[in-house]
């Protein structure tokens, strides 16, 4: 049991990959505002904007868990989450990757409706012949 009750606060590979980065690209742009150097600020900045990329790929991965309460043995921070490659439900990084669970509660990626199941993009017959 943690100081937060019985919920796991996000620490996965993912959150601490993420979270060193990003250490890294504001202590790199706080040493450009101390040397007032715009191009080291820059560095600093697109190094924390690639940590925001870095831990978005992870989680998408399965390395990172969505919040909330899980069983004890899924704690760990090394280990993977089965469940990501159908999104996690409420979550932003999943939705933004096309990944949503079904509007019924199931978790899976989107299945192509029936009828466009095999559709191929084909021009009409008088399209083809110009």
């Amino acid at each position: 049991m943690s100081a937060h009750g019985h919920v796991d606060m996000g620490h996965t590979v993912a959150g601490w990959t993420g979270t060193f980065i990003a250490v890294v690209g504001f202590t790199i742009a706080g040493i450009g505002v101390t040397a007032v150097s715009a191009l080291v600020i820059a560095a600093g900045t697109a190094t924390v904007v690639l940590a925001a990329g870095v831990t978005w790929v992870l989680h998408l991965a399965g390395w990172g868990k969505p919040s909330g309460p899980r069983p004890d043995d899924q704690w760990d921070w090394r280990v993977r989450d089965v469940g990501a490659r159908g999104g996690h439900p409420d979550c932003l990084g999943c939705r933004m990757a096309g990944r949503r669970p079904d509007a019924v509660g199931g978790e899976g990626p989107r299945q192509p409706v029936a009828e466009t199941a095999g559709a191929a993009f084909a021009l009409p017959a008088d399209a083809r012949s110009r």
